[in-house]
């Protein structure tokens, strides 16, 4: 398999102590990856390292085989990221906003906006000012944005936030549909375990900064009859190692 993302002993520490501590693990082509965590547990914290939007304490963050600090516009070119909230012009409509970030790339025309558009859910909204918007719709705009350039990895924080059960279910359908029609790569944080289970194919769980297990989605429920339950099993075999 092609690795895709390799961290090893990755580390950010803020000034408050808080931060992530060596963390490693790898995610190959095609992976659908689950970052899963409460909030404040340092999901999103690996997720800016690797879009270079924090600088590491320490650690090694390799993409498609190549040193993404030395190669970074290279392999960025191959990434679409949302994180935290979009950032939408306000003032301008869905399509607008869309036409302003095709700028960015190259290849990326007026078909494919209207492609992105439809696999979002947007097409009725296109003219409609994103500061209109739902919480859940500027979502979908944002995953648009996202997906305009075809990336080959798709890093995505909390990508189902604001949205009802059938904007939740259609993220979902889209995840998977671009992992299984074009062999996209995912990093997927939630803390709805619910949500890793039905959607990803491994599952990280991240504790207090660290990275206390890695499994494929098939082994955590092996044992476990919920992703809640062995998410709840991990957290407390590590609280038990810790008082010993």
């Amino acid at each position: 398999m092609n690795s895709v993302i390799e961290i090893k002993d990755l580390t950010k520490l803020y000034k408050n102590g808080r931060g992530i501590k060596n963390v490693s693990f790898s995610v190959n082509k095609g992976d659908i990856v689950g970052l899963l965590g409460p909030n404040g547990s340092g999901k999103t914290t690996v997720m800016k390292a690797i879009l270079g939007l924090n600088r590491p304490s320490a650690g090694i963050i390799r993409l498609f085989g190549k040193d993404a600090d030395e190669h970074f516009e290279e392999v960025m070119r191959k990434v679409g990221a949302l994180v935290e909230a979009p950032a939408l012009y306000k003032d301008l409509s869905a399509e607008a906003n869309l036409k302003i970030a095709a700028r960015l790339y190259d290849g990326v025309d007026n078909e494919r906006i209207i492609n992105v558009l439809e696999l979002v859910h947007l097409s009725q909204y296109k003219n409609d000012k994103a500061g209109k918007f739902s919480l859940g719709m500027k979502q979908r705009l944002g995953l648009a944005l996202a997906l305009l350039a075809k990336p080959q990895l798709l890093i995505l924080d909390e990508p189902v936030n604001g949205l009802d059960i059938e904007g939740v279910v259609e993220i979902r359908e889209i995840i998977l549909k671009l992992s299984s029609l074009y062999g996209t790569t995912f990093l997927i944080s939630s803390h709805l375990a619910s949500e890793i289970e039905k959607t990803c194919s491994k599952v990280a769980v991240m504790h207090e900064g660290e990275l206390i297990s890695f499994d494929t989605t098939e082994d955590a429920l092996r044992l476990n009859p919920s992703m809640e339950e062995y998410f709840l099993s991990v957290v407390r075999n590590k609280r038990g190692e810790l008082l010993l």
